[in-house]
């Protein structure tokens, strides 16, 4: 793969290239004790700044965190590149971390991918409106005992009239291996260009697999008897509950960089997780 040329067909938001050279740094980590404790080791490191003033933005923790850090983020419009090291408990997004390492050196030799999120636009049941973005998956799950009634259009066009289910997802390539994996969705490749509609324990139709779908594609979600079986609408770690009505697609324009080591790109972790026994 080339450093810094798109390939045939490759948009910029699966772009894999070699990070830019790094001088104002930001520190953040969460509250977790060993994240506290690699912060107090790096704090003397490197003459850390605010997120706001930084050029890219050092993130201790585990993989919620990151999303927490991610999601900030694009809440107030500063979006850096975010290089992360693993204090939490799977660390897809992150890197490992070692004690001791520079951190400004592993910078320096560190490839970014850009991703872009999922954005959500749901209506709830009284009318109200709400646009969030997941960078891993947006699920819709039911809220009580019955079973959810789910209406599933793609561009416009209705493909299943009624799935009945506990839930539904739509899953980016980064997010494949969270929730998605979990309930028996397939694994994207980063620069697949694809996303994966997957079924959390659906009844009717019942051996409904899910769907992969091109990354250009527009997602619908409607709820059927919302009275009765009320849906919930979670976008990463936000929630709105008695949802009537999700679209969802790429937002293009909301676009993130993470850093990587060299050899634990995320494409080649998407690769590797498929291959663990």
């Amino acid at each position: 793969m080339s450093d810094n040329k798109e390939r045939p067909g490759e948009r910029g938001a699966e772009k894999v290239t070699k990070s830019q050279e790094f001088n104002r740094l930001a520190l953040v980590a969460s509250d977790t004790a060993r994240a506290q404790e690699a912060f107090a080791q790096l704090a003397g490191e490197h003459d850390w700044v605010s997120i706001a003033e930084a050029d890219a933005v050092v993130v201790l923790g585990g993989d919620g965190f990151m999303l927490q850090t991610l999601h900030g983020m694009l809440d107030t419009g500063r979006v850096i590149p975010a290089y992360g090291m693993n204090l939490g408990t799977v660390g897809f997004l992150m890197n490992r971390f070692r004690a001791g390492a520079s951190v400004t050196r592993r910078l320096a030799k560190a490839r970014s991918i850009a991703i872009a999120p999922l954005r959500m636009h749901a209506v709830s049941q009284d009318g109200h409106e709400e646009v969030f973005c997941a960078i891993n998956e947006v699920s819709l799950l039911r809220e009580t005992r019955q079973t959810a009634k789910i209406e599933v259009s793609v561009d416009d066009k209705v493909r299943i009239e009624e799935l009945v289910c506990d839930g539904v997802l739509l899953s980016t390539p980064a997010g494949s291996t969270a929730y998605n994996l979990s309930a028996h969705g397939p694994i994207l490749p980063l620069d697949s260009e694809l996303l994966a509609l997957t079924p959390i324990s659906p009844f009717r139709p019942r051996r409904w697999p899910g769907a992969i779908l091109p990354d250009r594609s527009r997602i619908r979600f409607r709820v059927i008897e919302p009275d009765k079986r009320p849906v919930s609408a979670v976008a990463d770690q936000k929630e709105l509950r008695d949802i009537a009505e999700v679209s969802l697609a790429i937002a293009r324009d909301s676009e993130l960089t993470l850093l990587f080591d060299p050899g634990h790109a995320l494409d080649e972790r998407i690769v590797a997780e498929q291959f663990v026994v």
